[in-house]
């Protein structure tokens, strides 16, 4: 089982940045796992939004893409989400995952909180 800890979330301007950190610990880390960042806005499902696999592919969805920028320092064991550009619409509760085998493709676009592993999330704000 892989630990994970979320930080770094925050309140922002639009246009803003912030780094998200999400802090692993545990077994097998980064050996086979794909890691990624999701969100979930209020009264809204839960959404990938980008993932990184352990030879470094990434995956963006669309809407982020310019914008975000998602990496791993395997020394530290630690996942970021650099945010920049922020916009209104990026306000969620921002969460890390991983789990072993799937592409950052299929852990953005399938990837379920009932398998893998999950912090506790992480809240962003942007402000208008």
């Amino acid at each position: 089982q892989v630990q994970l800890v979320e930080s770094g979330g925050g309140s922002v301007q639009a246009g803003g940045s912030l780094r998200l950190s999400c802090a692993a610990s545990g077994r097998y880390i980064y050996s086979s796992y794909c890691m990624g960042w999701f969100r979930q806005a209020p009264g809204k499902e839960r959404v990938g939004v980008a993932a990184i696999d352990n030879d470094g592919n990434t995956y963006y969805v669309d809407s982020v893409k310019g914008r975000f920028t998602i990496s791993k320092d395997n020394a530290k064991n630690t996942l970021y989400l650099q945010m920049n550009s922020l916009k209104p619409e990026d306000t969620a509760m921002y969460y890390c995952a991983a789990e072993d085998g799937p592409s950052p493709s299929d852990f953005v676009l399938h990837a379920s909180p009932d398998f893998g592993d999950w912090g506790q999330g992480t809240q962003v704000t942007v402000s208008s």
